[in-house]
C-alpha cells in the first residue's frame, strides 16, 4: 500500500460534528456562508500496484493511461481518506481585512504549497463539473495527479501537485434535477473561488514584498488552472468577482496555462464583451479541449435548452479570440460511453502535461496538428 495525498479548498459543508476533524465534506454549502472557505490536506492508502495497473493501461486512440477507470477506483476508497482541515482562530466581531493573517486557513494552505513548490513542483488548480460528489471529487483529482506524474511523461525532474478546489456539485441520482441545482450552486460557488484567486493574489503580493526584503525566496515553479465541464461554469463567475475587486484596467496574471475541458458554457464566452473575455489576463496561455461526441454535452445542449457548449464544439468563431486562446479538437480520441472525460487519459492528458512543461504548442512531440484554419487552432492525432 502507498499513500497518496492532495490539498484541498471548498465551501462545501462538512460532514460530522467537528469543523476541524471532518469525516467529509457534504452536497450543501458550508453553514458560515456560500463562500466561506475551508482549506486542507488529506491522504488515502491506496494499492499501487492497482494504481500502475490504469497508469500504464492501452485506451483505444489515445494511447497510454487511463485515468477515468482510476478516478473510479480512488473514488472507491476516498471515504476512508485521512482529512486534515487548516484550522481558523477569527474573530467573529472583525472583518477580514483586520484580522491576524496567521488565524486564516488559508494562510497555512498558501505557506504548505509554497514549501513543496520550492522542490520542482508545479501546482495545478482543479475544479470539477456538474454531478459530483465529495468522494468523486477526491478520486478525480487524485487520478488526474498520477496522470500529469506517470512514468515516462513530462520532465521527469519536475513535479506537478494537483490542488483541488471542490464545490457542492449534488452528486444526485435525478440527472435534470441536479443539473439546475448545481447551475445554481456554480454560480455561487463562482464568487468563492473567485475570493480564494484573490486571496492567492495577495499571498503573492506578500511574498514578492518578502522576496524583495530578502525575507524568503520564490520558487520559480508555476501555478496553472484546470476546469473541467460546469466547473467552467464556476471559473465564470469568479472571473467577474475578480474584476469586481481588481483595481486597475488589467487583471493579475496568476496562472501559467489555464485548461478549459469539456467547457459546460456558451461557445462565445471568450469573445469581446461576453463573460469570460478577459479570462486570458489571469494566464499566459489558454486552451480548450473539445469533443464533438461529447453526450453529456450534447444532452446539455437539447434536454437543458442551452446554447452550443464551448466543449462540444469550441469557440465559435475563433478568429474572434485573443491570440493567447488555443483550441484543440479531441474527437478523433475522446473514447468511452460518455465522452466526456477525456483529460484525464492518454494523448490529451499527455498534452496537458506538456503544456505545464512550457513545450510550445506547435511542438513536433505532441500528438497533435494544426487544421490548416488558424495558428490557434488544432486537432489531436490518433496515436
Amino acid at each position: 500500500m502507498k499513500n497518496y495525498s492532495i490539498y484541498y479548498a471548498t465551501n462545501r459543508g462538512h460532514t460530522g460534528h467537528d469543523r476541524w476533524n471532518p469525516k467529509g465534506y457534504g452536497k450543501d454549502f458550508s453553514a458560515d456562508g456560500r463562500e466561506n472557505l475551508r482549506f486542507g490536506w488529506l491522504q488515502l492508502k491506496a494499492d499501487e500496484l492497482e494504481v500502475s495497473k490504469h497508469l500504464a493501461a492501452k485506451v483505444t486512440n489515445m494511447g497510454t493511461g487511463n485515468g477515468e477507470k482510476l478516478v473510479g477506483y480512488f473514488t472507491g476508497i476516498a471515504k476512508n481518506a485521512t482529512i486534515n482541515a487548516f484550522k481558523e482562530k477569527l474573530s467573529s466581531t472583525m472583518p477580514d481585512e483586520k484580522q491576524d493573517l496567521k488565524r486564516f486557513g488559508s494562510e497555512k494552505f498558501f505557506w504548505e504549497l509554497h514549501r513543496d513548490m520550492m522542490e520542482s513542483t508545479d501546482v495545478l488548480v482543479y475544479i470539477h463539473g456538474y454531478n459530483v460528489s465529495w468522494e468523486e471529487a477526491v478520486g478525480s483529482a487524485l487520478a488526474l495527479q498520477e496522470m500529469l506524474n506517470r512514468p515516462g511523461v513530462g520532465d521527469k525532474e519536475q513535479r506537478v501537485a494537483v490542488v483541488l478546489f471542490t464545490w457542492p456539485s449534488d452528486g444526485s441520482m435525478f440527472p435534470y434535477r441536479a443539473y439546475k441545482s448545481d447551475r445554481s450552486d456554480a454560480r455561487d460557488s463562482g464568487f468563492a473561488v473567485g475570493r480564494a484567486i484573490l486571496k492567492l493574489r495577495d499571498y503573492l503580493a506578500r511574498l514578492r514584498e518578502a522576496v524583495n526584503k530578502k525575507e524568503a525566496k520564490l520558487c520559480e515553479q508555476d501555478i496553472h488552472l484546470l476546469c473541467h465541464s460546469m466547473g467552467n461554469y464556476v471559473l465564470e463567475n469568479a472571473l467577474q468577482r475578480i474584476i469586481q475587486f481588481t483595481p486597475g484596467p488589467v487583471l493579475p496574471r496568476i496562472f501559467g496555462h489555464i485548461f478549459q475541458c469539456a467547457a459546460d458554457v456558451n461557445d462565445t464566452v471568450l469573445e469581446e464583451g461576453a463573460p469570460m473575455a478577459r479570462l486570458h489576463e489571469l494566464g499566459e496561455s489558454v486552451t480548450i479541449y473539445y469533443n464533438r461526441n461529447d453526450k453529456a454535452l450534447i444532452i446539455s445542449d437539447v434536454t437543458k435548452s442551452n446554447p452550443t457548449r464551448l466543449g462540444t464544439s469550441g469557440a465559435a468563431r475563433p478568429f474572434k479570440l485573443h491570440n493567447k486562446i488555443h483550441q484543440l479538437d479531441c474527437t478523433p480520441v475522446a473514447g468511452g460511453i460518455v465522452q466526456h472525460s477525456y483529460y484525464l487519459s492518454g494523448s490529451v492528458n499527455t498534452d496537458i502535461r506538456y503544456s505545464i512543461d512550457g513545450v510550445s504548442h506547435d511542438a513536433t512531440t505532441r500528438d497533435r496538428q494544426t487544421t490548416g484554419e488558424l495558428p490557434n487552432v488544432w486537432r489531436m492525432r490518433v496515436v
